[in-house]
This record gives structure tokens, C-alpha cells and sequence, in this order.
């Protein structure tokens, strides 16, 4: 809990941080991974820059005074390539897992808001993650697209787009990293396939989700029940 962003007084906030652990990879050692760590950071704060993906709005207490902040925290402790789009799948499954406790508001003799948080733990709300977006990256090697591409396959690669998708294909950010250039004609292809390909990710991932959720005992056990 804290104080909103001047500029959305009426928003909660949503905040990341990316490590790359040295037991990933040898080239993480010391600051090695510092460089992926803030790129992942940035991609994803670019994604998530409108409150249209996450319900902003109902993460909000007292506008301009107190908001819900998520901080989500990705460890990378196994490198094998496509870091991007593995975090933001981790992201997602993170955010539909998560749940905002109730909360009242009231004012006291002097005018001051006061905050009461429910005793109940499972006074909750679920995250709404419907428009949660996940990234597709693309890489082009000669005249071919590669996703999910290996450590191997990312060295032979001199131009890539990272396209963050909702679950209807909607573009909530495109990012171009490499030497190389692309031509109109290979962007174009290349969103086309990152579109389908984000559909498939997102039913996958939200599938799994379900199934994990019918599987959770949901019967309240111990004292509290």
C-alpha cells in the first residue's frame, strides 16, 4: 500500500524488478546479468503503461492518498533463451494468483481517512488478468521467423521484434531490438505470426490456469473456517 502517481490519482500502481541469478548462467556473474535484468524491467513496465491491461482503477482506496502498489519480482534462475516471453508468462500466472484484500474507509473526527483492513484472510478479491498481455519475441535468421528461440539461435540473429499481446492479439507494445534492419513487408509478417501465436500462449496459459484453480481445495480448514 502506498501513495498513487501524481499523473493517475485514482490508480493503483504496478511495479517490476527483474535478477538475473548467477546460477543461471556463468556470464551472469558479478553485474553480467544486469543488462538482460533492466531490458526484461523496461519491456515490461512499457506493456503494462495503461491501466487498460491491469483494472487500475480498482486498486485504488482514497484517490490521491492511498493505492494497492504490485511489486512483482521475476528471478531468472535458469538461462535457455527467449528470457522475455518466458517472465511475462511467469507474470501473468503471478497476477492471476493474486488476490486484494478489502478494505473500508472512514473518516475521523478531524476529517482524516482512516483505512480498516477485513481480520478475514479471505476477504479477497481476484486480479482481473483478462487483458493481462504476455510477449511473443521474433527472430529472424536469413529469411525465417524463430520463436522461442535457444541461446544458439538468438547469437545468429541480427534483428528481432518483441511484441506484447492480450489474449484477442490487441498490440499493447512493439519493441525492435538488433543491428539489422526489417522491411515494412517483414514487420508486417512478423506481427501476424506473433498475433497467432500470442492466441495459442495466452489459451494455453489460461487453460492451465483453470485446471490448476479446479484442482485447489477451496474448503476453509482450521479456526478461520
Amino acid at each position: 500500500m502506498g501513495a498513487p502517481k501524481l499523473d493517475s490519482p485514482s490508480e493503483g500502481c504496478v511495479e517490476f524488478f527483474v535478477n538475473c541469478s548467477a546460477n543461471a548462467s556463468l556470464k551472469f556473474e558479478g553485474r553480467g546479468g544486469d543488462e538482460l535484468a533492466t531490458m526484461i524491467t523496461n519491456a515490461l513496465h512499457r506493456a503494462f503503461n495503461n491501466s487498460s491491461c491491469v483494472p487500475r482503477q480498482n486498486m485504488c482506496i482514497v484517490p490521491g492518498q492511498h493505492c494497492w502498489i504490485l511489486y512483482v519480482d521475476v528471478l531468472i534462475l535458469e538461462y535457455g533463451g527467449n528470457m522475455l516471453d518466458t517472465a511475462s508468462l511467469a507474470v501473468k500466472a503471478a497476477l492471476h494468483d493474486t488476490r486484494i484484500p478489502k478494505v473500508e474507509v472512514s473518516k475521523n473526527e478531524e476529517g482524516i481517512s482512516e483505512i480498516e483492513l477485513s481480520d478475514n484472510p479471505f476477504d479477497c478479491t481476484q486480479l482481473d488478468t483478462t487483458n493481462v498481455p504476455c510477449f511473443v519475441t521474433l527472430n529472424k535468421i536469413g529469411k525465417q521467423f524463430v520463436v522461442d528461440a535457444t541461446p544458439e539461435e538468438e547469437a545468429c540473429c541480427l534483428a528481432k521484434l518483441l511484441l506484447a499481446l492480450r489474449s484477442d492479439g490487441t498490440l499493447t507494445a512493439f519493441l525492435k531490438e538488433g543491428t539489422s534492419s526489417l522491411d515494412p513487408e517483414s514487420i508486417f509478417e512478423m506481427v501476424q505470426v506473433g498475433q497467432r501465436v500470442g492466441k495459442e500462449m495466452h489459451f494455453a496459459l489460461d487453460d492451465s490456469l483453470t485446471k490448476q484453480e479446479n484442482l485447489t481445495c477451496k474448503d476453509k480448514i482450521g479456526f478461520l473456517g
